[in-house]
């Protein structure tokens, strides 16, 4: 339980996790790489989606990788000093500081790849289908929203089923819940239709995060 943390474990999950999960890996790649300012280009996101539509796949990849790898570090670390709760705890205010970085005035990512990482680091079958769930998902419709959207909120159930415990159950519903009211645009597009596949490149000069 949280509440069997002393004061100090507690504190360090909360701002340590939120610390590491606002590192802004998108922004600082695409910098570094010469891509310009992330947020500047297609939905204006910096997750690793839009990164990819600098034409930059390494750095899309660097992106990927630093987002997912935040989640990891977050949760191996506060379970290795703490237990698992405390690495549930890590991994959801990761998550917290993805999507709302202090850098960046909270104005971060969807938390996709963060997610996995997550999920990984703290129940690793768990993380392991819901990633085999978004690939079969991109794989079959080639819509990568949809394909994350599965995935999240399958997670929750397979944690459930593989006995994961309440800590791993509620990360996964907490960060799931998230990654739904940060994609409020994409299921609108895809309830009509018009959310892009996979490969397909926008023109739209920026619009309301993807």
């Amino acid at each position: 339980m949280i509440f069997a943390l002393s004061f100090l474990a507690l504190a360090a999950c909360v701002v340590g996790g939120y610390l590491v999960g606002s590192i802004p890996f998108g922004v600082i790649v695409t910098r570094l790489g010469g891509a310009g300012d992330v947020r500047s280009i297609g939905s204006g996101n910096i997750g690793a989606t839009n990164v990819l539509r600098t034409g930059r796949r390494d750095l899309a990849a660097l992106t990927l990788i630093g987002d997912g790898g935040k989640g990891i570090v977050a949760v191996l670390v506060a379970r290795a000093l703490w237990g698992e709760t405390a690495g549930a705890l890590a991994g959801a205010f990761a998550f917290l500081g993805h999507l709302f970085p202090v850098w960046l005035g909270f104005k971060g990512g969807k938390g996709v790849a963060t997610f996995f990482g997550i999920m990984i680091a703290a129940a690793w079958p768990v993380g392991l289908l819901a990633g085999a769930t978004w690939i079969a998902v991109a794989f079959l419709l080639r819509i990568s929203s949809l394909a994350a959207l599965t995935a999240v909120a399958l997670a929750p159930i397979y944690a459930f089923f593989l006995h994961a415990g309440h800590p791993i159950i509620g990360l996964a519903i907490f960060t799931g819940v998230l990654v739904f009211i940060r994609h409020h645009e994409n299921i609108r597009r895809l309830l009509k239709g018009e959310e892009p596949k996979i490969g397909a490149k926008k023109t739209a000069p920026r619009e309301a995060a993807p």
